[in-house]
C-alpha cells in the first residue's frame, strides 16, 4: 500500500507541471473554439530549435561517454520499435472493420518517435532533478527507423500477397473459359503456346502489360533514407553530429539551453490545440483506433520500461534513462513519421494513423505516460 500511495502522489504531482499544464491549456482553448492560432512557420522553428538542443546535448555526451554503455539500451530501443509494429499487426489488424494496411501504418507511427514528446520528457526530468545519461536522447533513431522500416516492409509483403491471391483466383476462374476460347481459334503454325504454363504466362502479360512476378522485392534503403531525411530526425542527427565533431558548449549554454523550456511550453500549447482539432478525424476511423491509441502508448511504454530496468541492473542505466526509453516508446511520430508512411504505404488511410496519433496517442503519452513512468521509476529506483 505504501508503494501504491507513493506512486499515486508522484503521478498526480507530475500532472501539475508547467509543461503538461500548457498542453491541457491548449486542449481547453481549442475546445472553447478560441481563435488563438500559432503560425505553422513558428511551430516548425520551435521544433527545430528543441531538437537541435536535444541533439547537441546528446552529441556532447556521446563524445565524452563510454560507448559500450550505450549498446544495451540502443539494442533495446531497436527491439522495442520493431516489437510495437508487430503488436499492432497482430492485434489492431485483427479487430473487425480495421484494414490490415491501416493497422500496420498506425502501428508504425506509434513505433516511431515524437521529438516533441522526447523534449517534453527531458524537460520534466530536469524540473524534477532526476539524472539521466545525456546520450539517452540519441536512442531516438534506434527506435524510430526500425519501426518505420518494419511497418513499410510488413505492409509491402501483405499487399504483394494480396495481389498474388487475386491473380491466382482470377487464373482459376478464367482458366477453362480461356482454354476453350483458344481451342476454337485458328492458329498459324509455330504461334500456339506449347504448354499450358506458357499460355497462362502470355495471358498475364497481355492483361497487365508486364510479366507477372511471384514476389516483389521490398527495398529497404529508400525507406531508411526517407526517414533520415525527415525534418525532425535530420535536426536531431545534425545536433548530435555537431556535438560530437565540434565544440558547441559555449553557444549551447548561452543560447539553446536557456530558451529550451519556454519554447517547449509554446510547443505543448500548439500540440494541445491540435489534439482537440484532430478529434473530428478520429471519429471517421472508428472506436477501435481510439482504443488502440489509448492503450497502445502505455503498453509500449511499459515494455520499454521493463527492458530499461534490465539495462539498469545489467549496466547501471540510470532511472532517468529508463524513463526516457519508456517515453519515446510511448510516443508516436508527429513530424517525420506521417510523410514517410504516406510515401511508403500509399494505400493506408492517413486519417487512421494520424488521427489516432494526434487526437489520442500524443495526449496520452504526454499527460499520462510521462508522469506515470517518472513516478514508477522514483518508486522503484528512487529517481
Amino acid at each position: 500500500m505504501d508503494f501504491l500511495s507513493d506512486f499515486l502522489t508522484l503521478f498526480l504531482g507530475k500532472l501539475q507541471s508547467p509543461t503538461l499544464g500548457f498542453l491541457i491549456g491548449g486542449m481547453v482553448v481549442a475546445a472553447l473554439n478560441s481563435r488563438l492560432a500559432i503560425p505553422d512557420a513558428v511551430y516548425k522553428f520551435i521544433v527545430f530549435m528543441l531538437l537541435i538542443k536535444v541533439g547537441l546535448s546528446g552529441g556532447i555526451a556521446i563524445r565524452n561517454a563510454n560507448l559500450v554503455q550505450m549498446l544495451l539500451p540502443a539494442g533495446f530501443a531497436v527491439i522495442t520499435g520493431m516489437l510495437i509494429v508487430f503488436i499492432g499487426r497482430y492485434t489492431l489488424a485483427k479487430l473487425p472493420g480495421v484494414k490490415v494496411v491501416d493497422a500496420i501504418a498506425t502501428a508504425g507511427l506509434f513505433g516511431a518517435v515524437s521529438g516533441s514528446t522526447l523534449a517534453a520528457g527531458i524537460t520534466v526530468l530536469e524540473a524534477e532533478g532526476i539524472t539521466y545519461e545525456p546520450w539517452a536522447a540519441a536512442l531516438y533513431p534506434f527506435m524510430d527507423i526500425p519501426a518505420l522500416v518494419t511497418a513499410i516492409v510488413l505492409a509491402s509483403v501483405y499487399v504483394s500477397k494480396q495481389k498474388q491471391k487475386a491473380l491466382s483466383k482470377e487464373d482459376t476462374l478464367s482458366k477453362e473459359s480461356k482454354e476453350e476460347s483458344l481451342s476454337k481459334q485458328p492458329v498459324a503454325a509455330g504461334e500456339y503456346p506449347t504448354t499450358r504454363q506458357e499460355y497462362l504466362s502470355q495471358q498475364r502479360i497481355t492483361a497487365s502489360g508486364y510479366p507477372h512476378q511471384e514476389s516483389e522485392r521490398v527495398k529497404i534503403w529508400p525507406i531508411v533514407q526517407e526517414s533520415l531525411q525527415g525534418s525532425a530526425l535530420s535536426a536531431l542527427l545534425l545536433g548530435i553530429a555537431l556535438g560530437i565533431l565540434t565544440q558547441p558548449e559555449s553557444v549551447y549554454e548561452s543560447f539553446f539551453d536557456p530558451l529550451f523550456r519556454g519554447l517547449l511550453s509554446i510547443l505543448m500549447l500548439v500540440m494541445g490545440m491540435e489534439a482537440t482539432a484532430r478529434l473530428g478525424e478520429l471519429r471517421k476511423v472508428g472506436q477501435w483506433y481510439a482504443l488502440y491509441a489509448f492503450v497502445g502508448p502505455l503498453l509500449h511504454g511499459f515494455i520499454a520500461f521493463g527492458l530499461g530496468m534490465i539495462a539498469h541492473y545489467a549496466t547501471g542505466f540510470s532511472a532517468g534513462g529508463v524513463v526516457l526509453l519508456a517515453v519515446i516508446a510511448s510516443s508516436s511520430s508527429d513530424i517525420s513519421g506521417p510523410p514517410t508512411l504516406r510515401a511508403g504505404i500509399p494505400s493506408a488511410n492517413p486519417s487512421a494513423y494520424i488521427g489516432s496519433s494526434t487526437a489520442v496517442g500524443t495526449p496520452i503519452a504526454l499527460a499520462v505516460g510521462i508522469p506515470l513512468f517518472i513516478g514508477l521509476a522514483q518508486a522503484l529506483m528512487g529517481g
